[in-house]
């Protein structure tokens, strides 16, 4: 998994991790609009990181394999900052900005087991290989698309999910023949 994260102002053992609940698809612009204002009004030392949780996937799109950045929670964004009246303030008059989660009155910070999950296990900006993003399961039915054997319609023998390779049994000479492939080089008929 990745992140989007911005880091601001200066690490203050008294920050704390909250999760924001804001208009979802506005996630970057939100974040944008967090970091202008609080540059304005001065409070960039009270801000550590504000990450929206990404994740790389590969996605197959007119038969092209193509890697695209998926928000892990639509909707919500991670803010580390000291809480007080003039941070709480600008947080919740922030354009498109909902409320803390978990809040009851007074917001109250995430436990950090909870942060390190939701940040995979506090690698923030850890570089990962992308993950591919497929349905398809052992029996299905396909059209191999790409690759050598282009146009050759089978059935998946197994799927291999870690590197997203697919065994596809093909017709060969009147012979079922196991056929490696990657997932983006099938589509399902």
């Amino acid at each position: 998994m990745t992140s989007e994260s911005v880091s601001e102002g200066s690490q203050d053992t008294q920050m704390n991790w909250y999760v924001l609940k804001i208009q979802s698809n506005r996630e970057k612009t939100i974040r944008d609009s967090l970091l202008r204002r609080m540059r304005q009004e001065g409070l960039q030392d009270f801000f550590g990181e504000i990450v929206i949780p990404t994740e790389k996937i590969i996605e197959n799109r007119n038969g092209k394999k193509k890697v695209v950045e998926q928000k892990l929670y639509p909707g919500y964004l991670m803010v580390q900052m000291v809480l007080n009246d003039d941070t709480w303030y600008l947080v919740r008059s922030t354009s498109g900005v909902g409320d803390f989660t978990g809040t009851s009155g007074k917001p109250s910070p995430m436990p950090m087991h909870e942060i390190q999950r939701m940040l995979g296990a506090g690698q923030a900006v850890a570089e990962e290989p992308a993950k591919l993003k497929h349905d398809l399961k052992s029996g299905d039915n396909v059209k191999i698309i790409e690759g050598p054997f282009g146009s050759f319609d089978g059935t998946v023998g197994s799927v291999d999910p870690t590197n997203g390779k697919l065994t596809v049994m093909i017709e060969i000479f009147g012979r079922s023949t196991p056929v490696d492939v990657e997932a983006w080089q099938v589509e399902r008929v």
